[in-house]
C-alpha cells in the first residue's frame, strides 16, 4: 500500500499545505503551521445520540439561568452573572488587575454560591494568599492550587468538586502528552478543549485567563474565541485607577456591555457611577474645557476635553494629544481653521482628556472643537454646557447614535444646556437643547463667534 501523504495545517484558520512553511498562506500568521494527520475520506454512519431531540418549546431554561457573583460590574459585563457550564475567556495586559478581580469574584462566589477553585500557573500559592489577605478575598470554600500540569489541574477538579473554576492563565498550563511548549498554539488548544469538556460535562462555570499580543489582541489560536461562550477584554491605563471590562462575545446576554472598576492598593471595587473620574473641578470657569458624553457599549459616560493653545516658537507648530484619536484631532483642527476662521497655523495646540479616559468616537468632535476655540479666544464656555456631535469636513455638525441616552445622562449629572446637531428628536425636559447645523453656529452659540 502507498504511504499516506503528510499534510500540514494552520492552527489559526485551518489552511492546509503539503509541506511545512513558516507563514500561513491564508491568514499570514507566523509559526502556526503544524503537522496533521493525512486526510481520510469515507462515509460517516449514523450513531447513538446523547439525548433525543425535543421541540424547542419543551427545552428547559434553568440550565442557562445566570447567577450573580456579588461583583455588580462584573455581573453587568456578563449579562447578569455566571451560568453553570459556561466558559469565559478574560484577556488583558500584564498588571492590569485580572488576577485581583478574579480572586475577589472567587471569594464572593465561595461565600454565597458554593466551592470555588482558583488555579494559578504564574504565581505561587503563597503569593496569591498574600494578595487575598491584602484585598480581603479570604473564604472558607475558596480552594487554591498552583499547577502547570493539565492532569494535575483535572485532579484538583475531581478532588474539590467546585462550582466555579478560575484558571490563571491558560497559557501557563500544558499537557505532557501533547507536543509543543506551554503557551504554544497546540498546547493552548489542548488545555482549553479539556477545560471546556469538563465544564460542560459537570456544569461548572469556568473562567480562563488569557494573555494579549503586542497589538492588544487575545493571544493564542483564534479558534479559542469561537469555542468559549463569553469573551471579555480587561482594559485600563497603568497610570489611572479606572479599569474597564468590555464584553466582546456573549452567548447568554448582550455583547456590548461595559463594567467599570476602581483599582486601588486595597483591591478592586465596582464603579456604578464612574463619571466623577473623568471630570475636573474648577472654582471658576476656565477657557479650553468642554464636556461631552461618550457611549461605552450601551453605557453613557461623561468626559471632559481640555485644550491649550500657545504661540509657537517653532517653524512647524506642535500638535500633541492624550486620550484622543490623533487623526480626528488633526481633522477637527483643520476644519476649525478653514470653516471657523480660528487661526491656529502659528500656534502650538495641546489636547487631552481627564482621568485617563479615551475618547475615540466621533461624538467628541464638537466638544474638542469648542475646547480649542475657547482656548484660542481665552473665553470660557458657558457653565453647565455639554456638546455632542460629529464634525464633517464641510463644516457640518452630524448626528450621533444614542443621543437621547447621552442627553439623559447629562441631565442626571446636572447639565442644563446641550449643543446638539439639528433635529435631535425627543429630548429630556430638564435640559435646554441648542441645535447647531455647522461650525459657525456652534462657535457663535458657545464662545460668541470667532476669536
Amino acid at each position: 500500500m502507498a504511504k499516506a501523504a503528510q499534510i500540514f495545517r494552520c492552527g489559526e484558520c485551518g489552511w492546509t499545505t503539503a509541506k511545512w512553511v513558516g507563514r500561513c498562506g491564508e491568514c499570514q500568521a507566523w509559526g502556526t503551521v503544524e503537522a496533521a494527520g493525512a486526510p481520510r475520506a469515507g462515509a460517516v454512519a449514523a450513531g447513538p445520540v446523547a439525548e433525543a431531540a425535543r421541540p424547542i418549546a419543551a427545552v428547559g431554561l434553568e440550565v442557562a439561568r445566570s447567577r450573580p457573583t456579588g461583583v455588580g460590574e462584573f455581573d453587568r459585563a456578563l449579562g447578569g452573572g455566571l451560568v453553570q457550564g459556561a466558559v469565559i475567556l478574560l484577556a488583558g495586559e500584564p498588571g492590569v488587575g485580572k488576577s485581583t478581580l478574579l480572586l475577589d469574584v472567587s471569594a464572593r462566589w465561595a461565600h454565597e454560591a458554593g466551592r470555588a477553585l482558583y488555579v494559578t500557573g504564574e504565581e505561587s500559592a503563597s503569593q496569591v494568599r498574600l494578595r487575598a489577605e491584602r484585598t480581603g478575598a479570604l473564604a472558607d470554600h475558596l480552594y487554591l492550587a498552583s499547577e502547570t500540569d493539565l492532569s494535575a489541574v483535572l485532579g484538583h477538579v475531581e478532588a474539590v468538586q467546585p462550582s466555579l473554576i478560575v484558571l490563571d492563565s491558560v497559557q501557563t498550563v500544558s499537557n505532557p502528552a501533547t507536543d509543543g511548549a506551554a503557551g504554544g498554539v497546540t498546547q493552548v488548544r489542548e488545555v482549553a478543549a479539556a477545560m471546556i469538556r469538563v465544564a460542560k460535562e459537570r456544569g461548572i462555570a469556568t473562567i480562563l485567563v488569557g494573555h494579549v499580543t503586542k497589538d492588544g489582541g487575545i493571544a493564542g489560536p483564534r479558534v479559542l474565541e469561537h469555542l468559549v461562550d463569553v469573551v471579555l477584554q480587561f482594559e485600563g491605563d497603568r497610570h489611572s485607577r479606572l479599569r474597564l471590562v468590555r464584553t466582546i462575545k456573549n452567548r447568554y446576554g448582550p455583547a456590548d456591555e461595559v463594567g467599570c472598576f476602581d483599582l486601588t492598593d486595597t483591591g478592586i471595587s465596582s464603579l456604578a457611577d464612574p463619571t466623577g473620574l473623568f471630570l475636573s473641578r474648577h472654582a471658576a470657569p476656565v477657557p479650553g474645557t468642554c464636556i461631552t458624553v461618550t457611549l461605552e457599549g450601551r453605557r453613557p459616560l461623561l468626559g471632559e476635553v481640555q485644550a491649550l493653545v500657545a504661540t509657537s516658537a517653532l517653524a512647524t507648530p506642535r500638535r500633541a494629544n492624550s486620550g484622543l484619536d490623533s487623526s480626528r484631532v488633526a481633522m477637527v483642527l483643520a476644519v476649525l481653521e478653514r470653516r471657523g476662521n480660528v487661526r491656529l497655523s502659528s500656534s502650538d495646540v495641546y489636547t487631552s482628556t481627564v482621568g485617563g479616559a479615551k475618547l475615540t468616537e466621533p461624538s467628541a468632535d464638537l466638544a474638542m472643537m469648542l475646547a480649542v476655540a475657547s482656548a484660542a479666544s481665552g473665553r470660557p464656555l458657558p457653565p453647565a454646557l455639554t456638546a455632542l456631535g460629529e464634525v464633517g469636513l464641510a463644516g457640518e455638525i452630524r448626528r450621533v447614535v444614542g443621543l437621547q441616552r447621552r442627553l439623559a445622562e447629562a441631565e442626571r449629572m446636572g447639565f442644563t444646556t446641550a449643543l446638539v446637531p439639528a433635529d435631535p428628536g425627543p429630548v429630556p425636559a430638564g435640559i435646554k437643547v441648542i441645535e447647531v447645523a455647522d461650525v459657525g453656529q456652534a462657535l457663535a452659540a458657545a464662545v460668541g463667534g470667532v476669536a
